[in-house]
């Protein structure tokens, strides 16, 4: 297992909830390049990564993603990375990544005191970024935006943006523009890329019809290769796991 690309994921303490999914690892410890494919799954991701030990130490913030991309991965390459909630882009990063659509910028490679030696150990880097993210935690969030976050999750994308203005008090008019400030993309947007990566659970487990709210089958089927690039059965069978987002799914 140890030879092979391998990835690794911790969740946060509950403190963390509103702001972190996850801390992750990922290891491409082969001779070979890796090719995955990237899909949309509504975090953001902040990675520090080496492409070798005697290869430069970077760490870049990606923004939200709106459609798949193919990568490759460099043999030699340790990537530890956190996957934020996009309410921690305010609250936690403290900027905008509505210019970040699709793309990524390098941060400097001191950000938050970390280097290189803290990608020898996965566990110790989790529990030190988690006590640096604890550290920064906000003393008062916007309640609006903070149920508003909870209510997209818990109905996987499926809530309207009137149901949505109505139960957090927040008009659509105003939701809409903070998203499009804040993340460069609509609230309906990104509910839709929720709605896909729920369907990913049920693709992981061979069910190839829509569970969630699709008008039917076509439409599933064309959100799916919009978000994937491919239709849900050929995402299924995920061919050299190239979709990691669906073969970590796969092994739980």
């Amino acid at each position: 297992m140890k030879h092979e690309f391998y990835c690794k994921f911790i969740k946060p303490d509950p403190l963390l909830d509103h702001f972190v999914e996850n801390i992750g690892m990922f290891h491409n410890p082969t001779d070979k390049e890796k090719e995955v494919v990237v899909m949309p799954d509504g975090r953001v991701d902040l990675f520090f990564m080496q492409s070798g030990p005697n290869e430069p130490f970077n760490v870049f913030l990606i923004g939200l993603e709106t459609a798949p991309e193919q990568r490759n991965i460099p043999s030699g390459t340790l990537a530890f990375a956190i996957s934020f909630r996009p309410l921690a882009v305010e609250y936690i990063l403290h900027t905008s990544i509505a210019a970040l659509l699709n793309t990524a910028k390098t941060l400097p490679d001191d950000f938050w005191n970390l280097t290189p030696n803290d990608l020898t150990d996965f566990e110790k880097f989790a529990q030190k970024v988690s006590q640096i993210i604890t550290e920064l935690l906000p003393d008062i969030v916007d309640e609006r935006k903070r149920k508003l976050f909870d209510l997209i999750y818990s109905s996987n994308g499926e809530m309207s943006v009137k149901d949505l203005s109505e139960r957090t008090g927040w008009s659509s008019r105003q939701i809409n523009r903070y998203f499009t400030q804040q993340f460069g993309l609509s609230l309906k947007a990104y509910s839709n890329i929720l709605r896909f990566r729920a369907s990913l659970n049920h693709i992981a487990e061979g069910k190839l019809f829509p569970e969630l709210n699709f008008a039917d089958q076509t439409h599933f089927i064309k959100e799916i290769k919009k978000f994937s690039g491919v239709p849900p059965k050929e995402l299924s069978k995920n061919k050299n796991d190239r979709f990691i987002l669906l073969s970590v799914l796969k092994q739980k």
